[in-house]
């Protein structure tokens, strides 16, 4: 069904900065801040998808790294507001829920998969956070899941990680809102990236979504890019500290 999404006037010419936005997601989200005339900056390790997507989209610029290092991140997000002067939006969605037993589990998977998954994150804010103070203004997104409310044991790692997003982003609403900065959460459901498609919407698992999800139909990447371009805007102007819930009804 072709839908027609809102615009946001106050997108235009706003400096946007993504975690992971070479596919999925990530990838709705460039070019969807993108069509709203943003600026647009995007990190990911997928360097051939990384610059297709940017070659396609005026105002987009992809860099090539990896967000579990911490000085690479930095350098890129600081490069970005040295070049515009700015960085308006965060957004923090790179992650990897592939999925584990317990068993499975090393010190050093461990490490790995919470430094995708939220340690990114941290660093992410912490080299925006002086240019977004300086101004007075600006929105983080972080992404969490709705994984660990749900149960699912598959992949405990990541769940635990998703769960730590938002207890980082409610340590840092009132560090970032006295100065008037926003930090929220966005927590999806199954979202039917290619990837999920491709290795794990079996029949079976299509049958049991139909069931736990209220709302016919499933949540698409430009379902979750509508509602992070509205925590962007000035349109959420006083919203901070939340975590919304993307899910079709299920939790």
């Amino acid at each position: 069904m072709q839908r027609d999404f809102a615009r946001y006037p106050s997108l235009a010419g706003r400096q946007v900065f993504v975690t992971g936005g070479a596919g999925g997601i990530g990838a709705a989200m460039v070019a969807a801040f993108a069509g709203q005339g943003a600026r647009v900056d995007f990190i990911d390790l997928d360097a051939a998808a990384g610059a297709a997507l940017a070659a396609g989209l005026p105002g987009v610029t992809f860099h090539a790294g990896d967000v579990t290092d911490a000085a690479a991140l930095r350098g890129a997000i600081e490069g970005v507001i040295a070049r515009a002067g700015r960085l308006d939006v965060l957004v923090n969605n790179a992650a990897n829920d592939r999925r584990h037993a317990v068993e499975a589990v090393t010190p050093e998977m461990w490490d790995r998969t919470l430094a995708v998954n939220v340690g990114h994150a941290f660093f992410a804010i912490q080299a925006a956070m002086p240019a977004m103070l300086a101004a007075g203004r600006g929105s983080v997104i972080n992404f969490g899941s709705i994984a660990w409310r749900v149960k699912i044991g598959a992949m405990p790692a990541y769940t635990t990680a998703k769960a730590a997003m938002h207890g980082l982003t409610r340590s840092l609403t009132g560090t970032l809102g006295r100065a008037g900065v926003r930090i929220n959460t966005i927590a999806p459901g199954w979202v039917m990236t290619a990837r999920q498609r491709a290795d794990y919407l079996t029949p079976e698992a299509e049958a049991e979504l139909a069931r736990v999800q209220p709302l016919p139909g499933q949540i698409a990447p430009a379902d979750v890019a509508a509602l992070a371009l509205f925590l962007a805007a000035d349109d959420s102007a006083m919203i901070t500290g939340q975590e919304i819930t993307i899910d079709g009804g299920w939790t």
